[in-house]
């Protein structure tokens, strides 16, 4: 007869390996450490309330984003913000990819545009639009993760790419990533 420690613990090992094994991260390891980016906001700080401004009771555009930690050998950048807390399973606010290499951030209300004048191009979120939509909750607390890549490539894809095709296209190209995640409650 196998203790009841010995269960729990067999259960949590055959859980975190499926984990492991099914969300592998899409950036390269140099040297056995992820490479990351550092994401950032003048509008708010990791885990805090998104201000209402860049929600859908406020103005409802983007807020400023930055990141640093580029790596060498970067072509491109891309942009996922998406709401894991929805209802209806992941939420996504906002697809953006092909940003210049040597782009440092965005500023507020990036136009929702096809393609801005940097050359990057707009996918659609799950309201069916280009551009941002900001957090919406029906209910209850939310996160939204702001999430930045560093691919190796300039990608492919037409204007309107949906989340599912710009990760799909990005895999294998991945140098650096990075997250900022902010809440909103209504």
């Amino acid at each position: 007869m196998i203790p009841h420690k010995a269960w729990t613990a067999l259960l949590v090992l055959v859980v975190l390996a499926t984990i492991g094994w099914s969300s592998r991260p899409l950036a390269r390891r140099k040297g056995g450490e992820t490479m990351a980016l550092k994401v950032s906001s003048s509008a708010f700080e990791e885990g805090d309330m998104i201000p209402i401004k860049y929600t859908c009771d406020g103005e409802d555009v983007s807020p400023p984003l930055a990141w640093e930690g580029v790596p060498e050998g970067t072509r491109s950048i891309a942009l996922i913000c998406d709401d894991p807390d929805a209802p209806v399973g992941t939420w996504v606010h906002w697809v953006l990819y092909n940003l210049p290499p040597d782009s440092k951030g965005l500023p507020e209300a990036v136009p929702p545009a096809e393609v801005l004048e940097n050359g990057a191009r707009h996918g659609k979120n799950d309201w069916q639009r280009l551009g941002y939509g900001g957090p919406c909750p029906p209910g209850g607390t939310h996160r939204y993760y702001f999430k930045v890549y560093a691919l190796d490539t300039v990608l492919e894809l037409e204007s309107g790419a949906t989340k599912a095709q710009l990760l799909e296209a990005m895999e294998g190209h991945v140098l650096a990533e990075g997250q900022l995640m902010g809440r909103y409650k209504r």
